[in-house]
């Protein structure tokens, strides 16, 4: 009698679970949002410095405290938050684009190689994702830059925009809708530099921290991890920052603008200012940067545990970043 033997057939793995990339761009932009509501004022204060002896003129402030004193006294304290609806919708737009794509880019190639990505993996996803999201934001870049600055000059010299919908119309109706772009090869080229370190540089300093006995994937980790990563993308940033600055808060005068392009920017203030005020505003910069990379990630890394936990009912820890 002859036995039938069946052979088993091995079951399909399933594919784990992940979040969706609508959502990864709702954490983005969102996490971007709250943040900005706790750095604005600080923001302001960053481009008030960079445009404090423009062109070798006396400083209007010699230090940020100083810049403080001076919003205050003259435009009160509400002067702080000047530009907060621009920063808002900065946030919506060029945050919610980039954090979207670095997300989903940073889990498919994860998902492709056994290994955690290097460090030049994971700056080239934070420059692809920087370039995207900076030129869906230079609308509401330039918007920023000009609300900000305003309080500065003479009252016949103001823009006086109500608030960023207002900005992004007038300044269509009255200089044109490629306006809204001045810049954007600048914003574009700070936000692969900002992307590049912020966003590599995270990751990397959190896999070091949890790959000692003392770091685990909690607050305080992404805490650690977001003040090296404020500080490295802060110095290595700010130059281009400070030419993006410049440009969009430039005048046409005679027809011609103040500037031909950021190589001009910055080699004018090489020449007139020295080499050092290419950093200049640098602590209002990182005072800004750091909590709001501390904050943006933060909330983005809970967002996403609270998803996977609650939604996805995966208890595996972490946030994906």
């Amino acid at each position: 009698m002859s036995q039938t033997t069946t052979t088993s057939q091995p079951k399909p793995t399933a594919t784990p679970a992940t979040i969706p990339k609508s959502i990864r761009f709702l954490f983005g932009g969102g996490a971007g949002m709250l943040a900005t509501c706790f750095v604005q004022p600080l923001d302001l204060i960053k481009n008030r410095m960079q445009l404090s002896g423009e062109g070798g003129k006396a400083k209007e402030h010699k230090t940020s405290l100083h810049a403080i004193r001076a919003v205050i006294k003259n435009e009160g304290l509400s002067g702080m938050y000047v530009g907060l609806s621009a920063g808002l919708l900065r946030q919506a737009s060029y945050t919610t684009v980039r954090m979207g794509v670095y997300s989903t880019l940073f889990e498919k190639v994860s998902r492709d190689s056994p290994k955690p990505p290097g460090f030049f993996t994971k700056a080239a996803i934070g420059m692809t994702a920087g370039a995207v999201g900076a030129f869906f934001g230079t609308p509401a870049e330039v918007s920023l830059i000009r609300m900000t600055s305003d309080g500065r000059l003479p009252l016949a010299e103001r823009r006086g925009y109500k608030n960023v919908f207002d900005a992004l119309i007038r300044i269509s109706r009255e200089e044109g809708v490629l306006t809204l772009w001045r810049g954007c090869v600048p914003t574009i080229g700070r936000a692969m530099v900002v992307n590049a370190a912020q966003l590599a540089s995270y990751s990397q300093a959190k896999q070091i921290l949890l790959s000692t006995e003392y770091f685990n994937d909690n607050i305080m980790c992404h805490f650690v991890a977001s003040m090296i990563s404020g500080l490295i993308t802060t110095a290595a940033s700010m130059p281009v920052d400070i030419a993006k600055t410049r440009i969009q808060n430039m005048k046409i005068i005679d027809g011609k603008p103040e500037y031909k392009g950021a190589l001009d920017v910055l080699l004018r203030v090489v020449r007139n200012e020295g080499v050092f005020a290419l950093w200049k505003g640098f602590t209002p910069y990182y005072a800004r940067l750091g909590p709001h990379t501390v904050l943006t990630f933060i909330f983005l890394e809970q967002a996403n545990q609270a998803y996977k936990q609650y939604v996805l009912k995966d208890f595996s820890g972490g946030g994906g970043l």
